[in-house]
């Protein structure tokens, strides 16, 4: 029995390799946007350690402790939006890794079937090469 010359399963592979490229993106961006929140943070602190105000009087006092209070705030909503970051690229890390695996699997049936289908390609000549060897050798005896 001969098998398939195309590969039966080729749309349901390229679908697979199709979802793996879009997981590996998701996985990209997720990991951009994770980065640029952890730079903020970064440039949050930095600004806020620099700050080295001296109050001069009350009203100075309370800016700058309203000051603090506000960068304190935005630190935690920073640091929470990095964490949530960071969730995603876990979650978009595990769907890539899914996607990876299933688009290997297809691949080594393909690769399978591939050389499959050049074995019987190769069993295929070298039967016509026998059977032209055979008339041959027969043409040959009957001179």
């Amino acid at each position: 029995m001969l098998m398939g010359r195309v590969f039966p399963l080729a749309g349901l592979l390229r679908l697979r390799e199709l979802q793996e490229k879009r997981a590996a993106g998701k996985l990209a961006s997720a990991n951009s946007a994770l980065h640029g929140g952890q730079e903020r943070v970064l440039r949050v602190r930095d600004t806020v350690a620099a700050s080295t105000a001296e109050p001069v009087d009350a009203d100075a006092l309370l800016a700058i402790a309203a000051a603090r209070a506000s960068s304190r705030s935005m630190l935690l909503e920073l640091n929470a939006l990095v964490e949530s970051q960071a969730t995603h690229v876990l979650n978009a890390e595990t769907d890539y890794l899914q996607a990876r695996g299933s688009a290997a699997m297809l691949q080594k049936l393909a690769e399978k079937h591939e050389v499959m289908v050049r074995t019987e390609d190769l069993a295929r000549e070298q039967l016509l090469l026998d059977d032209l060897g055979t008339r041959q050798g027969a043409g040959r005896a009957a001179s």
